[in-house]
């Protein structure tokens, strides 16, 4: 069927609702088969990674280098392709179309929608790399070694800069800026517009299915979209189980630091994650608007402060002129950084770039969804440049700032132990430079801490989202078994391996995302196109600037 309806003027290509094919058993409302594949599985790997905990170690010690390796320049290309299609749309007609239709208009502001973009976006992963990765990049560049993480950094990206501490500190942030700028923006962009365009102008149920409608058409109700539902909820979970265990490795750190009696053990990681996981349950209940908005804000609130004092207590001109300086070393750097061929520099290629895409790709349904689902009423292109340019503008500022303060005080005021600080600890480490060395590293645990409840509280929503049949009002209690499980996962990974058995979930997981991401894309395209058709012809009545 295909209907405009009167009231949105938006099209309604299908008769299938949200949670057709549900099953409403024990107060729950859940999609079959989609729900009880995911959860059996998943409820299998945790038994698995506990009782087999040694073998669980070795799988994931391997796994992770192995398709790095293997699937280096695939990621590479993907993820230029995702950077040009979102670029080509704000310059294009296809900008003026409306999610949810000519008539529609945004359900939240612009601070509470940004807020809760970035906070699920990113916003973990900023705090535990903001200041470890430049230095990396830089002792690098330099022709320094040292080992990270699992990962070595005994190689220099672009040929690095010996001996030259100005150029290796540009290198170093442009390598840096590269992971965090428009390539990881780009991808939760082409998720998140698709999603918002096949559910809000097309009337199709919030799930990754839906953005298959032009080419599986009413198949994609059946085991074709069965299939794509279920490899979102793996990508999702373990995406976000990979940045709930980052979170885990850097609150415990630095709790350490503040209160050196309370041990980093495996033991004490996990009881954390219980901790905060029982914090994102009250989240949970408290609702969207209740709960990761208000928490959102905060966190926006609180990153704001920590910003500011680092930019006027720390090298404030160095701070000022390296926006600038990185941002024209970052586009200047940028194709070759892309370049998936004929790469001297494989182990930054594959140990670095190759990991974040797939991490990346592995979170996009999570923010991609939940970004979708607070932005009815944007244009696309006030949607892809919210979503890709200014995050990318605020990730520059943000490793300005942390990346680029740790560099000077290394170079400028000897202070090696920064570098030499485990990579949890060296945001706790570099604000030793500082005066209120005890409430900066205090803010920043709580920080973590906060994003890592808005990050399991939006991740569990999406998830049952994707198992509820695309269903947005179910039951908590579905809200409620993610979320746990979503804590469950990040600890069986902390357990069997720690950050590189939590790496490699994420890439495992991200790879074959990758392939239905790109066709996802295609869909993308294919729809917005005739949505500018009908607007052209009057078929849908415009109210866009043309």
């Amino acid at each position: 069927m295909s209907e405009i309806t009167e009231e949105t003027a938006t099209i309604k290509v299908s008769d299938h609702e949200p949670g057709d094919h549900n099953v409403e058993v024990m107060g729950l409302d859940v999609h079959n088969p989609v729900f009880f594949v995911s959860a059996l599985i998943i409820i299998a790997f945790v038994l698995f990674s506990l009782i087999f905990h040694d073998a669980a170690e070795s799988f994931f010690t391997w796994l992770r280098p192995t398709l790095t390796e293997l699937f280096d320049w695939p990621l590479l290309m993907a993820g230029n392709l995702f950077v040009l299609f979102s670029l080509a749309l704000i310059v294009t007609p296809l900008g003026n179309v409306r999610l949810g239709g000519v008539d529609a208009r945004p359900d939240y502001g612009y601070l509470g929608w940004f807020a809760m973009l970035f906070a699920a976006g990113m916003g973990i992963g900023l705090m535990f790399f903001g200041v470890s990765e430049p230095l990396s990049h830089y002792a690098s560049a330099v022709g320094g070694t040292s080992l990270e993480g699992g990962l070595r950094t005994d190689w220099a990206p672009l040929g690095g800069a010996a001996n030259d501490p100005a150029a290796a500190k540009d290198l170093a942030m442009a390598a840096t800026i590269f992971h965090w700028g428009l390539h990881p923006w780009s991808i939760y962009a082409v998720v998140g517009l698709a999603l918002a365009f096949f559910t809000f102008n097309r009337g199709l149920p919030l799930t990754l299915r839906s953005a298959f409608y032009p080419l599986l058409g009413e198949k994609v109700w059946g085991w074709p979209g069965h299939i794509i539902d279920t490899v979102a909820v793996f990508a999702t979970l373990f995406g976000l189980a990979t940045s709930l265990g980052f979170g885990a490795e850097q609150a415990i750190a630095g709790i350490n630091f503040l209160y050196d009696d309370i041990p980093t053990s495996e033991t004490a990681r996990s009881l954390l994650i219980v901790a905060i996981t029982g914090v994102a349950l009250v989240s949970v209940i408290a609702g969207l608007d209740g709960g990761v908005k208000r928490l959102s804000e905060i966190n926006m609130v609180l990153a704001a402060l920590l910003f500011l004092f680092i930019l006027l207590v720390g090298p404030t001109l160095v701070i000022a002129k390296g926006f600038f300086t990185n941002s024209v070393s970052y586009l200047t750097q940028l194709v070759p950084l892309s370049n998936p061929f004929g790469r001297e520099d494989t182990n930054f290629m594959q140990g670095w770039t190759a990991f974040y895409w797939a991490w990346w790709i592995s979170w996009s349904p999570f923010v991609g969804m939940f970004i979708a689902r607070v932005s009815r009423g944007r244009t696309v292109r006030e949607f892809v440049t919210c979503v890709i340019l200014v995050p990318t503008a605020v990730c520059i500022l943000w490793m300005s700032t942390f990346g680029g303060s740790a560099i000077y005080e290394v170079v400028a005021n000897g202070k090696q132990e920064i570098v030499d600080a485990a990579q949890p600890l060296k945001l706790f480490v570099m604000a030793q430079s500082y005066p209120l060395t005890g409430l900066i590293s205090f803010v920043g645990i709580v920080l973590v801490i906060v994003f890592f409840v808005t990050s399991s509280d939006s991740g569990s929503l999406v998830i049952d989202t994707i198992t509820a049949g695309g269903k947005i009002d179910a039951p908590v209690a579905q809200r409620i078994f993610w979320a746990i499980f979503e804590g469950l996962v990040a600890i069986v990974l902390m357990l069997g391996g720690g950050l590189v058995a939590l790496q490699a979930a994420a890439v495992a997981t991200g790879i074959p995302f990758a392939l239905v991401l790109l066709v996802m894309m295609i869909c993308l395209y294919m729809g917005l196109r005739n949505e500018r058709r009908l607007m052209r012809t009057g078929v849908i009545a415009s109210t866009a600037a043309e």
